[in-house]
């Protein structure tokens, strides 16, 4: 029951809420594969099949953003065009949900800098140590080509640009009074033109992802019944392995490997939304979504919990002569471990801070 109020977040028995909860929990177990298996390597004597195997898992552990991106662009864009919204109260609480945790974690970072100066990336002059860190704080690492403090905030920089260009491009075209079908032909074309294009975008090809959630809300909510409805979501589960497993062997262009990987989240996402299959059910498992509800406080912590678990299991353990099979139980400790600190954020910081403050004001993303 404890664990309950704790990890649970009311939807008022909204199923394709939960499903969300439990895909962002998968999305953000993707991302720290690919954190655990970076820092796990000196640790592996079986250098040749580990480094095999890892490669594959980090090349799926970094579609875990991309997903993110696609669950995004289905709530932001939802939530604005069912209604109009004034555009300093939407960014007041895109604020809110942002910087409580964010805020948290970067001054954390600040003190790790100086506390272990090798992995400071502060600069030494005044100036440009304020100018950095000025940055970093409004979120411009990722969109644009500056290194960030946090390494995985770089994505905080694309949900920024998306949450304040959407709404301006919803009113801007008045799409509110377009149909849906004209809706989703608008943004099959803008889709193509960031995919096709790329230097006319300044080579964010990722911003695919957030269009490829707004085409999920637009076939959702078109009100037509798709049959089927878990063969989608296998299907656009394979079609994201498929192609980026081969993405990572043959190295072929990145646009197509993100247009595959649009249409396959597509596919993912309304399948799961749709259906009642297996795969929908696994999703809405508890701690399934108890790890989606606390991905964001996760996602921003993970990073330093698993450098400071293997700084300290370096001294304990010399990282060399282990055979393929320990990985796995040290996957095991260092998620738990991970999970534990997250929580603590979540509980302290994220829960009342962001959510429960937007859901006092009725705020519904």
């Amino acid at each position: 029951m404890r664990l309950n109020s704790l990890y649970e977040i009311n939807h008022s028995g909204h199923a394709t809420m939960y499903v969300i909860e439990g895909l962002r929990g998968l999305a953000v177990f993707l991302v720290f594969l690919v954190h655990f298996t970076t820092l796990v390597e000196p640790w592996i004597i079986d250098g040749k099949s580990f480094f095999a195997v890892t490669s594959v898992v980090r090349s799926l552990g970094n579609i875990g953003v991309d997903l993110f991106f696609v669950l995004s662009g289905y709530l932001i864009y939802g939530s604005l065009i069912k209604r109009r919204q004034g555009y300093i109260d939407y960014l007041r609480r895109r604020v809110e949900r942002i910087y409580p945790v964010f805020s948290l974690v970067f001054f954390v970072y600040l003190g790790l800098s100086y506390v272990f100066p090798e992995y400071n990336r502060i600069p030494v002059q005044l100036w440009s140590a304020v100018r950095y860190l000025s940055e970093n704080f409004l979120l411009f690492p990722g969109i644009f080509d500056i290194e960030p403090i946090i390494t995985v905030a770089w994505s905080l920089s694309y949900e920024m640009f998306f949450y304040l260009s959407v709404p301006i491009i919803i009113e801007v075209f008045g799409l509110r009074m377009w149909s849906s079908v004209n809706r989703q032909i608008f943004f099959v074309l803008l889709a193509s033109c960031v995919l096709i294009w790329p230097d006319v975008f300044g080579g964010h090809v990722r911003f695919a992802m957030f269009i490829a959630g707004i085409l999920t809300y637009e076939i959702m909510s078109s009100g037509k019944k798709l049959r089927m409805g878990g063969v989608f979501g296998v299907a656009g589960a394979a079609g994201a392995l498929v192609i980026t497993v081969m993405h990572n062997v043959y190295a072929f262009n990145g646009q197509l490997k993100f247009a595959v990987l649009a249409v396959s989240f597509i596919s993912l996402c309304v399948g799961c939304f749709s259906s009642d299959g297996w795969f929908s059910k696994t999703l809405r498992y508890k701690p399934v979504r108890w790890l989606g509800n606390i991905s964001y406080s996760y996602y921003l912590l993970h990073g330093m919990v698993l450098n400071g678990f293997f700084l300290l299991f370096a001294k304990l353990v010399p990282p060399s002569g282990h055979a393929f099979g320990w990985f796995w139980s040290a996957i095991v400790v260092a998620f738990i471990l991970t999970f534990v600190m997250s929580s603590v954020l979540f509980a302290f910081v994220e829960r009342p801070f962001s959510l429960d403050v937007r859901r006092k004001v009725g705020s519904k993303v």
